[in-house]
C-alpha cells in the first residue's frame, strides 16, 4: 500500500475511534449529571429471597434473588422438602424432585413454570441426559425455556442433577 493511503487509513480510523468516544460519552452521564443521578433511580434494588430457609440447612446462598421482574433462582438439587436428603430412584428420582422444588420456590416468589426463560442443567453423569431429559420435558408442556446442559466431576451431597432457572415474576 502506498504511503498515502496508508495515512488515509490511519487518519479515518483516528477518526472513527474519536467519534466512537464521543458517543459514549454522551451515553454514559457524568457521575454528578442529573442523568445519571436519574439513573439511578430507576435501576431496580437486588432483593434476597428464602435466606431463613437456607440458612436453617447451613447453606450460603439465597434461594433466590428478584431483580425488577426477573427471578434467579440458585442452583436447586433433588432434596426432599426440609432436609438434605435425596430421594430413591436415580436420575428420573431426582430430576422430579428438583423440578417440584424448582417449582415450589417459584410459586413462594410470585412466579410460575409457565414464567421460566432459561435453565442450565448440570449432570453428574451425561450419560443420564435422556432419562434426566424425559422427566424435564413434562414440567413444560407449552413453552419450553432456552437451556444449557453440562456434565460435571461432581455435585453436592452426590445428587446426579442440578438445575438453575431465571423467570420472570410479578
Amino acid at each position: 500500500m502506498e504511503s498515502g493511503a496508508r495515512w488515509m487509513v490511519a487518519a479515518v480510523a483516528g477518526a472513527i475511534v474519536v467519534a466512537g468516544t464521543l458517543f459514549m460519552r454522551r451515553l454514559t452521564p457524568d457521575a454528578g449529571s442529573a442523568a445519571a443521578t436519574a439513573q439511578q433511580q430507576v435501576a431496580p434494588a437486588a432483593e434476597y429471597l428464602g435466606v431463613e430457609a437456607t440458612a436453617a440447612l447451613n447453606l450460603p446462598f439465597s434461594e433466590a434473588v428478584r431483580v425488577g421482574d426477573v427471578l434467579y433462582l440458585s442452583g436447586t438439587i433433588g432434596t426432599l422438602p426440609g432436609t438434605r436428603e435425596l430421594p430413591p430412584g436415580g436420575i428420573e428420582a431426582e430430576t422430579r424432585q428438583v423440578m417440584e422444588n424448582i417449582k415450589a420456590r417459584l410459586e413462594r416468589y410470585g412466579s410460575s413454570m409457565d414464567r421460566v426463560i432459561r435453565c442450565t442443567v448440570m449432570l453428574a453423569d451425561m450419560a443420564e441426559w435422556g432419562r434426566m431429559n424425559e422427566v424435564y420435558v413434562t414440567f413444560f408442556p407449552a413453552n419450553k425455556p432456552a437451556r444449557s446442559a453440562f456434565g460435571t466431576s461432581g455435585l453436592a451431597l452426590d445428587a446426579r442433577v442440578e438445575i438453575e432457572c431465571t423467570a420472570l415474576a410479578g
